[in-house]
């Protein structure tokens, strides 16, 4: 059994069915001169990092690496036309898409339908990624499928390769098929991993219809350095004669999207505002907080009213795309007021980790995963409406604390710049480790660096948000910022007065150390053992304990990372990991 081979057995498999904190021998391939960070097999597959490194790595050509998928497909008993009948809606988008998703099945779940739902990354457990009727997988569900199709891809190996098994993410792509098929459902939402046009969920070949959310810069290394190079690798979703709707963008990558349409014959809408859906009618609520989100419920809207248009589902009748007010531009998709059905699923949707908050007591939890600058921007935004709305409610000293870290390719300097004008106490830096220690979640863990990098990448962020302190954060960069195309005025964030708040800054080794530290003992739901004696040794750490105790309010935001928030609600929210 090849290395590779028997990792991806061990991560897939101990990830969905250990039990939190089962201990497991030492890794001795492990290469740290510190403590060692949690040695369960799970997260060495989990980052997209590993996938990432793993795909730049290897040279060929994209197209055919497709073609090997439709080989694993084939070699697990599947072929591409048995997900015709899926009846998939295949969305795609830089920032947005897995909320889209989110908003798109739950409003057809709200008409009675069973659903499918494929997205990633996961957030504290990998059963996550598929989901029946909104629900992550039950263990047992997951161990059948895991099973069924290891042994599969084991028993049609070829004898002459030594690579018998798809890479973690393509696994995952590949169960989430065979256990939407078996489990019959009546629709499957399914979320592209990276790009398109060359990702392992573009086997797909007759979707029901597509989605593009809002697109930026992100994963530039693979898809290009450009918004309409990033443009025209979403686009490689689109199919002949597939309804497709996209968000306003800026001209040029939307441009590119009309034009990849053009090429294969694929109807492309733009989807109106959400307000106008809300004429002559109340206002929608949405169950994901942030006024970014009502594009992704508009995108929403027009794909599940298509799909259930698609498939003469009782009541919702054809309805003609107006003209576009651009020549540029795409047909305006349809103008309608949603049924009730429809509200209901927008005001039902739950997305884990994006705009999430949680009120412990003295403590308010802000999560979001923004790893990108338009994401930040929409974050920050968000972030500083809710503090408006809480600061309200109390008296007395309030601690702000920002709780961050970046991986990857991704620049922190400009996700820690639109961060400055927030005037936190303190900011918190650490890696995406949950504890460091032998124990742990083998969802949470990974393999694919050393605890001394992590480390040394969130020193290079303290120092960067140090220099940023000093020089102050200029009044010019909340107005200097692009607004989203098309997008709500509120969305401009409006120019604040110079920085001149002073900021502690401090690392600490793991995501349960930093959490030890900011809560004081005053979480309800949080109460760890005794945090380690030298956790307040560092001047700034003993000081900051003290303002903390005294708090009326500490509001924390956690971001920069998808991985960071998974770990923070996974020892937050206990029941997330059962």
């Amino acid at each position: 059994m090849s290395r590779a081979h028997s990792h991806l057995r061990a991560s897939l498999f101990l990830a969905a069915v250990s039990p939190c904190g089962a201990t497991t021998r030492t890794a001795a391939r492990r290469e740290l001169s510190a403590r060692p960070a949690p040695l369960k097999p799970g997260m060495e597959y989990q980052t997209n990092a590993s996938y990432l490194e793993q795909v730049k790595s290897q040279q060929g050509d994209p197209q055919t690496k497709l073609e090997a998928m439709k080989l694993y497909l084939a070699r697990s008993g599947l072929q591409v036309e048995d997900l015709d009948r899926l009846n998939i809606i295949h969305i795609t988008g830089t920032k947005g898409k897995g909320s889209t998703c989110a908003f798109t099945e739950r409003i057809l779940r709200s008409y009675g339908l069973k659903t499918g739902f494929f997205s990633s990354p996961h957030l504290v457990q990998v059963r996550e990624r598929i989901r029946i009727n909104g629900q992550p997988i039950s263990p047992e569900l997951f161990t059948k499928h895991f099973w069924h199709l290891y042994h599969r891809l084991e028993e049609t190996k070829d004898s002459k390769s030594c690579v018998s098994m798809p890479a973690y993410f393509r696994f995952l792509t590949l169960m989430a098929f065979h256990v939407f098929l078996q489990e019959k459902v009546d629709l499957a939402v399914v979320e592209v991993g990276i790009g398109g046009a060359y990702d392992c969920t573009n086997i797909i070949r007759k979707p029901v219809v597509c989605g593009v959310s809002s697109l930026g810069i992100d994963h530039t290394s693979l898809l290009g350095d450009t918004v309409e190079k990033i443009a025209w690798q979403k686009g490689g979703i689109f199919k002949h004669g597939v309804p497709a709707f996209t968000v306003p963008q800026h001209d040029g990558p939307l441009a590119v999207l009309k034009e990849r349409a053009e090429q294969i014959s694929c109807p492309l809408y733009l989807c109106p505002p959400l307000e106008a859906l809300e004429e002559g009618g109340p206002p929608l609520a949405l169950g994901l907080e942030g006024e970014h989100q009502r594009s992704n419920a508009a995108l929403a809207l027009q794909l599940a009213r298509c799909w259930l248009q698609q498939k003469e589902h009782p009541g919702i009748r054809e309805l003609k795309a107006s003209r576009p007010s651009l020549l540029q531009q795409p047909p305006l998709a349809p103008v309608f007021q949603p049924p009730s059905h429809m509200r209901l699923g927008l005001r039902d949707t739950e997305w884990p980790g994006r705009a999430q908050v949680l009120r412990h007591g003295y403590l308010t939890w802000y999560l979001d995963g923004a790893h990108t600058s338009s994401s930040m921007q929409a974050c920050v935004r968000w972030f500083r409406q809710a503090l408006l709305r809480e600061e309200r409610q109390s008296s007395g000293p309030e601690v702000r604390v920002l709780l961050f870290n970046s991986t990857g390719d991704r620049d922190p300097t400009a996700l820690l710049k639109l961060l400055q004008p927030c005037q936190f106490d303190y900011a918190v830096f650490c890696p995406n480790l949950t504890e460091v220690s032998s124990k742990g979640n083998a969802d949470q863990q990974n393999f694919t660096v050393t605890l001394d990098q992590v480390m040394l990448r969130c020193l290079e962020h303290q120092q960067l948000w140090n220099h940023l302190d000093e020089k102050q954060a200029s009044p010019d960069l909340w107005s200097a910022t692009s607004p989203e195309p098309g997008g709500p005025a509120s969305l401009r964030l409006a120019p604040c007065p110079p920085h001149t708040h002073s900021t502690s800054s401090l690392v600490f080794s793991c995501i349960l150390n930093a959490l030890q530290w900011i809560t004081q003992g005053r979480d309800p739901v949080f109460q760890p053992p005794s945090p380690p004696r030298g956790l307040l040794a560092h001047p700034v750490a003993g000081s900051g304990a003290s303002a903390l105790r005294e708090a009326a309010a500490i509001h924390v935001l956690v971001t920069g990372s998808l991985h960071l928030v998974g770990g923070v609600l996974k020892l937050l929210e206990p029941s997330l990991s059962q």
